[in-house]
Parts: structure tokens; C-alpha cells; sequence
């Protein structure tokens, strides 16, 4: 939430001696990027821990707790900036924890050992992991690498929804809940506070009482401060917008590479570009946990998750949806019309352009023993780094590129036919580039959403159910 803040105020107003001041940092290495943009997407993790920092969070969160990563949105925006995806992660999903490396204040680096099965919440805070983790974690499920995080507390909740003024919600029915502290009339209200933080972390007021549910009154509420924050009337108010800089400032703990108020207007500037209404609110996909009797834990959706997963990777817009999914349809519909080769008979050697280590090699074990392609052969490293895979082809090579296309996910754009027929054993080329993340992993993400993910304009008020 609060770099949502740092959008739309610390690009318009800021006194940097004074914001700078206000930032906490933490080295993540090379979990993180060392550029504060780039040309491409950019893709930030915001984290709101359940640390009981601050006067009356006593009754919050869990006792003792060092800060597990409770509340997980990773934000993407898209290379050209029109429209951008937020997936929030439960905080109940069972995933791997990979191995990670924090930094120590000395300078000295610690490597804080992977687990196979955890919540993901551990992520953070568990076994001295830092953010960081957290980020390796979120790439190690989706293959999207998390360029910066941005991370928040109890506390900073209710700094920043009372420098804002309030936020406005709306319920379905009227809440009162003793746990979290929430007591709202039904339909519309206003909430800063210690209000605002009871409404983002109770269970028991909405839908079944899980987290799942909680997530989508997350979403409502960070939509509705979204539009609080973009209003003229916080833009127009010099006060306010300081008032709103130096809360989400004080509240901040970002990564080193964005860790002043200068860097952080740079990365404001460019999030501040996508239109509210083109800011779309999603769950990961989850199913119950199989290996529970009584499930009380999630784990990925394997096919929903690696659909919406591969649509962030390929950068496609969940808000241009019905634009892309036809121009989308269309090219890759021309692409594998025709006839496709049997697997036996798809010959390709395999080049690694990308930045994964071993994947050519990788993708030819993956080829072979998983898709049937006996004729695939690892080349080892292209001659130069490539950002996009491609695949070279002889005409009379086309239903064998088709084939591969199919199985690998290969965009129209990657396909790249030659004009002279292929003689003897000759074999196509496959070049991996910087957009392949691994093995079995589509290239290009499906132009429609999965059936069934719910989604959330940022534009919209909904009243919570």
C-alpha cells in the first residue's frame, strides 16, 4: 500500500533532505535489480508484515513474531506502461522456500538454507530470512523476478490511511468484529487508523472467514485509496501530498537500489503512468492443500497458476484481455495452421541465450524425456546474449516449427523461417533468450485469463461481502 503512496505523492512533492531521512533499507543482492527502472516491465514485491511495532498493535498479528511476510502483492507493470496486474499471494500458500543469502551488518553474508515445504509467510522473518527471500521465493513459484520490494508494518497502515484523510469502503452488511477491533455500519463508510487496520486484517467478517476472503477486502480497500490518492483534491493540496510524502516515507522499508526520495520519484514517475483504471486486482491460484485431511493451507492451482503466471512473464495486460486475446489468436492461429511432425521427427539444436545458467541443456532433457523430441541436441551458450528465444527454420522445415512452437509456447514473433530449404539431416535452431525461465515453461502466456480468477478494477467500488 504504501508505495501505491509513493506513486502519486513523492513524484508530485517532495523536500528530499527531509524524505530522505525517513527511509529504512535493506541489501537483497541479487534477489533484487540494481537499476531503478528499466526499458521492460518492471515488477515490485510489497510485503505487509504482522511485526507488532507501534502503540496499540498489541492485540494484532502474532505474538513474538519477527515480521512473517503477511500480506504479499507482487505489482507488475507493463514495459509500455499502459496497464498493470496485482496478484496477491496468500499468506497460507505451501510452496518451496529456496535457499537464500541475507546480508549481515558487518558486510559478511549468511546463507540461510532452503525448505521444501513451508508457508510462505516463513518466507520472511523465519530462520533470519530477509526480504530478499521472500523475493526468491516469489520467483522461484511464478518465474517473474521481483526488480525491487517495498515493505510495511501494522503501524504504518494507520500513519498512512490518516496522512491520506481516510479511505472509503463500503460493506455489504454491517461488521462487528471484536478480534480485529471493527465495528462499520453498512454501506459506506470512511476509515484511517486503527479502523483501517482492523478492516485489512480481519477473517471472521467476510465470505467463509479465510484468508482468501480477506484478500479480496485487501484489494477493494487498496483500489479505493488508489483512486483517495489520485483524487484532485490530494493532488491539488500541497499539504496534503507532504503530509502523505513523509508518512509513506516514515512507513517504507525498501531495497538499497531505491532507497531515496530521488530514486524513489523515478520509480514513481513511471508507476504513475498507468491509468486506474487499467490496475487489475488478482488472487493467485490456489486449490486445497491435497495433502491435508482437513485442509487449512493452499497450494498453486497448476494450471490456472501457470497460465496467469505465464501471462505476467509475457507481459500480457489482464485489462486489454479482449483486444489482445483476438490480435493474439489470430497471429498464433496463421503460426500453427497446418500440418504439425510427430515428435520423433522434430530435429532442433539448442542454443542458450538467456540468463539461466545450463538451459540449454535443461530444455533438451525436458524435450526428450518429457514431449518425445529424440532429436534435439544441446549447443551449449549462443555466441551472444539474445532477449527474446527465437527459432530458425527452412520452409520445409515448417511442420516440425510447429510442432516445437506448440509444445514450448513459442509467440509468432519468435518464429523466424528462412527462404532456402533444409538439406539432409540439417536441424532447426532453437536460441533461448532472456524471456525463458525454464523447462517445461511457456515462452508466451495465453492472450485470455484463466476461467475463474477473479479480477478487480482498481477504477471500481465494490462493497465487501
Amino acid at each position: 500500500m504504501a508505495f501505491v503512496v509513493v506513486g502519486t505523492s513523492v513524484g508530485a512533492y517532495v523536500v528530499y533532505q527531509k524524505l530522505n531521512g525517513n527511509i529504512d533499507a535493506i541489501d537483497v543482492g541479487d534477489a533484487g535489480s540494481k537499476s531503478v527502472v528499466t526499458d521492460g516491465p518492471i515488477n515490485i514485491l510489497v510485503i505487509g508484515t504482522d511485526k507488532r511495532t507501534g502503540k496499540g498493535n498489541e492485540g494484532y498479528g502474532d505474538k513474538g513474531s519477527m515480521g512473517h511476510a503477511d500480506t504479499n502483492i507482487l505489482f507488475h507493470v507493463s514495459e509500455d506502461r499502459t496497464n498493470a496486474t496485482a496478484m496477491s499471494i496468500p499468506r497460507d500458500l505451501m510452496t518451496e522456500i529456496p535457499e537464500c543469502e541475507t546480508k549481515q551488518q558487518d558486510g559478511s553474508t549468511t546463507a540461510i538454507p532452503g525448505t521444501a515445504s513451508a508457508r510462505f509467510n516463513t518466507s520472511l522473518g523465519q530462520n533470519g530470512r530477509d526480504p530478499g527471500c521472500t523475493m526468491k521465493t516469489v520467483e522461484n513459484i511464478t518465474g517473474v523476478k521481483p526488480d525491487h520490494f517495498m515493505m510495511v508494518d501494522f503501524n504504518a497502515v494507520k500513519e498512512l490511511t490518516t496522512a491520506v484523510g481516510g479511505v472509503k469502503v463500503c460493506m455489504a452488511k454491517p461488521i462487528d468484529d471484536p478480534k480485529s477491533h471493527l465495528k462499520l455500519p453498512q454501506g459506506e463508510s470512511k476509515v484511517q487508523g486503527e479502523e483501517a487496520l482492523g478492516l485489512l486484517r480481519t477473517r471472521d467478517s467476510f465470505g467463509n472467514r479465510s484468508d482468501l476472503d480477506r484478500i479480496k477486502v485487501q484489494q477493494q480497500f487498496l483500489g479505493s485509496m488508489i483512486r483517495e490518492m489520485k483524487s484532485s483534491d490530494t493532488l491539488t493540496n500541497p499539504k496534503k501530498l507532504y503530509k502523505l510524502a513523509d508518512a509513506a516515507t516514515n512507513a517504507l522499508t525498501v531495497d538499497s537500489a531505491i532507497a531515496d526520495a530521488k530514486k524513489l520519484m523515478t520509480l514513481a514517475q513511471e508507476i504513475s503512468k498507468v491509468d486506474t483504471k487499467n490496475i487489475t486486482f488478482v488472487t493467485m491460484p490456489v486449490i486445497d492443500n491435497p495433502a491435508e485431511p482437513k485442509p487449512v493451507t493452499v497450494v498453486v492451482d497448476p494450471t490456472k497458476g501457470d497460465q496467469l503466471f505465464a501471462m505476467m512473464r509475457s507481459d500480457t495486460s489482464l485489462t486489454e484481455v479482449k483486444q489482445k486475446e483476438k490480435a493474439a489468436k489470430s497471429k498464433q492461429a496463421a503460426l500453427l495452421k497446418g500440418p504439425k511432425a510427430a515428435p520423433a521427427d522434430v530435429r532442433v539444436d539448442v542454443l542458450n541465450g538467456g540468463e539461466i545458467p545450463g538451459a540449454a541443456g535443461s530444455t533438451v532433457t525436458w524435450l526428450q524425456n518429457e514431449q518425445g523430441v529424440l532429436k534435439s541436441a544441446n549447443k551449449a551458450n549462443a555466441p551472444e546474449k539474445a532477449d527474446k528465444t527465437t527459432l530458425e527454420y527452412a520452409p520445409n522445415q515448417a511442420d516440425q516449427a510447429r510442432a516445437l512452437a506448440e509444445m514450448m509456447g513459442l509467440p509468432a514473433t519468435a518464429m523466424k523461417q528462412g527462404t532456402a530449404d533444409a538439406e539432409g539431416l540439417e536441424a532447426m535452431v532453437l536460441t533461448l533468450g532472456a524471456d525463458f525461465k525454464g523447462a517445461g515453461q511457456l515462452i508466451t502466456g495465453p492472450a485470455k485469463a484463466p476461467e475463474g480468477v477473479e479480477q478487480a478494477r482498481a477504477d471500481k467500488a465494490v462493497c465487501a461481502k
